[in-house]
Order: structure tokens, then C-alpha cells, then sequence
């Protein structure tokens, strides 16, 4: 299946997500991916990951980008050429992209019970308005886990904490959009974030 969701978030952000359903050889055919891109995929043990390595190309191609347009910085940060900014998530069948004029996060996460048996790991300030008891608590958890990667990989600063330095604002799923804040040290910054749900997945995405 080709591209499964455009959102145009504003005039200078877009987010696209993939529904990986082709096979690893009908992905990588049509690309043109750098020595070292290449190498990486066939270093990949399960053919998930390589998989979603190369949707997300097909995704940069739907952008108008190359895999050559791609590089990665010391921190692991994905950058393209050109001068906009970009954030990567693949999570099983799913794949997504955003790209903006500021420095922005996304991460598409499965919907799953065991996301309640480590939550005291990422979750603080949050457990104040969750009901552990809700039907909805395992979605609302996945949420504030994507919208928290989102985060950590719009700063991608090694010390950055989930619990510590992270907070989600109270938020309803049917609200599809809440606040959230980075407080570490000198730091102190507010992002809109988005999430919608699909298929069993959560995505989110976080811009200033």
C-alpha cells in the first residue's frame, strides 16, 4: 500500500505515515539508497526493521527527498539537506515522517497492555489526572509515550528524562491535541502536540 495519511499540520509542517504491507524486495527496488544506507538495512536482522528502514525512504520520497538528502548527526538526529527539519518513527506496520521550517518530533507507537507494567518509568506528574482504572488508560499512556519520544527526539540531548524533564498537559482522546513542556535546567519550553489513533496505533507529533 502507498502513502496511508497526509496531515497538513500548518503551512510549513506535513506529516505523512506508511502502511507497510509491500515485501522487502518490492520496497528496496525502486530506491537509490547510499553505500552506507545500504549497508545498514542488510546489517538488520529482522526484516520488520528493514522493512520500515526503507518505507521511510519511500515517505522522504513522497516529500520530493532522496536518501541522499538524509544524514544523521553525532547525536543521531536525522537532518536533511537544504535546511528543513525532520523526525523519523516505524513502529511494526506503520511508518511516518514530519518535515517543517522548525525543529519538530513524531513517534508511532502500538497500542499495547504492557505499556501499564512500565509506566511508572516515563509517567510522574501525569499519574495526577490519569485513572489507572479508565477503559482508556493503556491509550492515554501511549499517547503521552509518543508525545514524550516526540520530544526527546525534537531535543535529542543526551540527560534528557522521560519522567523527570517531560510533562503532558491534561488532555481527552477525543480532544486529539493537548500541550506538553520541556523543564530541564535552563530549559523551560511549550509545544503543541497532535495524536491520532488508527489501526491499534497511536501517532503523535510535537511542534513549537
Amino acid at each position: 500500500m502507498p502513502l496511508y495519511k497526509s496531515i497538513i499540520v500548518n503551512s510549513q509542517t506535513t506529516v505523512k505515515i506508511w502502511k507497510i504491507e509491500e515485501s522487502y524486495p518490492v520496497l528496496l527496488k525502486p530506491l537509490d539508497l547510499k553505500p552506507e544506507s545500504l549497508e545498514r538495512v542488510l546489517d538488520m536482522k529482522s526484516e520488520l526493521h528493514q522493512r520500515g528502514f526503507l518505507s521511510v525512504r519511500h515517505l522522504l520520497r513522497e516529500f520530493g527527498y532522496t536518501d541522499q538528502d538524509l544524514f544523521y548527526d553525532e547525536n543521531g538526529k536525522p537532518h536533511l539537506k537544504g535546511g528543513k527539519h525532520i523526525s523519523i518513527t516505524h513502529s511494526f506496520t506503520f511508518s511516518g515522517v514530519i518535515i517543517s521550517d522548525k525543529d519538530v518530533g513524531i513517534d508511532i507507537e502500538m497500542q499495547r497492555d504492557k505499556i501499564g507494567i512500565i509506566a511508572k518509568k516515563f509517567v510522574e506528574y501525569e499519574f495526577e489526572y490519569l485513572d489507572t482504572n479508565a477503559e482508556d488508560y493503556i491509550r492515554k499512556l501511549t499517547v503521552i509515550w509518543g508525545i514524550k519520544e516526540s520530544l526527546y527526539k525534537l531535543f535529542a540531548t543526551p540527560g534528557m528524562l522521560f519522567k523527570e524533564h517531560f510533562l503532558v498537559i491534561p488532555f481527552m482522546l477525543k480532544d486529539k491535541e493537548t500541550v506538553a513542556w520541556i523543564d530541564c535546567e535552563d530549559r523551560k519550553h511549550r509545544y503543541k502536540t497532535a495524536f491520532l489513533e488508527f489501526e491499534g496505533f497511536t501517532c503523535a507529533y510535537v511542534v513549537p
